[in-house]
């Protein structure tokens, strides 16, 4: 954002200054919104999905109207937010279709029941300090300092512990595996 744009958004504007901006707002969009529409229209082929995304833009267009009114080609910027929404729209429908058609491996419960017993098993060897560190850290994601201010221990105590407790780990992990 320019510094004109930025002085404008912070100042705050007489009540003439608002009915000024409106009025002209209003001119521009009695001026563009024929055309517009019918653009629309025929970017989306679709007069609701049409109105909608010309509703959102005019809508943005207005949020930066002080600024806005004053470019060389105020209908060029509408244009270009309303392209901008209509590409973001059909960008976030593709994913959400390749969300929803994506084929996912059919589940084998067995397999998940066995892999927590393991991973039961294996923490049930560790210290309880050793098992909250890991547990904090690894599978919740936290960072040191903050698993060590949920445990009440520095978090150099907290990094110790999950060394000594993968280590364990790895030990009781091997020693299964060869059993």
């Amino acid at each position: 954002m320019d510094e004109s744009a930025a002085t404008a958004s912070s100042v705050p504007l007489e009540p003439s200054e608002v009915s000024d901006l409106a009025s002209s707002f209003e001119r521009f969009v009695e001026d563009a919104s024929v055309k517009f529409h019918g653009a629309l229209r025929l970017l989306t082929r679709d007069r609701a999905e049409a109105e909608d995304l010309m509703q959102d833009a005019l809508l943005k267009v207005w949020e930066r109207w002080g600024h806005v009114q004053s470019l060389d080609d105020p209908t060029g910027y509408l244009y270009r937010t309303a392209m901008n929404l209509y590409l973001k729209r059909r960008r976030r429908a593709a994913v959400a279709l390749r969300h929803a058609i994506r084929p996912r491996p059919g589940r084998d419960q067995l397999d998940e029941v066995e892999s927590q017993d393991v991973v039961l098993r294996a923490l049930a060897t560790l210290s309880p300090r050793q098992r909250m560190a890991l547990v904090l850290t690894d599978l919740l994601g936290y960072p040191s300092e903050e698993a060590g201010r949920l445990m009440g221990v520095k978090p150099t105590t907290v990094r110790v512990l999950v060394s000594q407790g993968r280590s364990a780990l790895r030990t009781s992990m091997g020693d299964d595996s060869d059993a």
